[in-house]
């Protein structure tokens, strides 16, 4: 079992950044791959980035791609997602999701992920 607890959402202007932060318990974090998905009103869940189990491998929707940085520290139970140049079509509540198994082909979809923060609200103000 995990649980995972997002922070660092805010308010910020557009072409500005913020650091989200998803703390994780369990002994078997640094076994598990690490994604961040994200919801807007009315709108689907959709994948942002994700991260294997070691870090070596790294995937981004194409939209965020150059703008969003994942990271993880398994010594701290801990995965990031550094957000810079951020634009108002980034608003949405932010989900830190957590799996054992799933693939990095199968990073985007939403309902191979086990485990799942409670989200953290991000607003872009143009």
């Amino acid at each position: 079992q995990v649980q995972l607890v997002e922070s660092g959402g805010g308010l910020v202007q557009a072409g500005g950044s913020l650091r989200l932060s998803c703390a994780a318990s369990g002994r078997t974090f640094s076994s598990y791959a690490m994604g961040w998905f994200r919801q807007a009103p009315g709108e689907v869940r959709e994948f942002v980035a994700a991260i294997s189990w070691s870090a070596a491998n790294t995937y981004y929707r194409n939209s965020v791609k150059g703008r969003f940085t994942i990271s993880r520290d398994n010594a701290k139970n801990t995965v990031y997602l550094q957000m810079n140049s951020l634009k108002p079509e980034d608003t949405a509540v932010y989900y830190c999701a957590a799996d054992p198994d799933v693939l990095y082909a199968d990073y985007e979809l939403v309902g191979l992920w086990d485990y799942w923060g409670q989200g953290t609200q991000v607003t872009v103000s143009s």
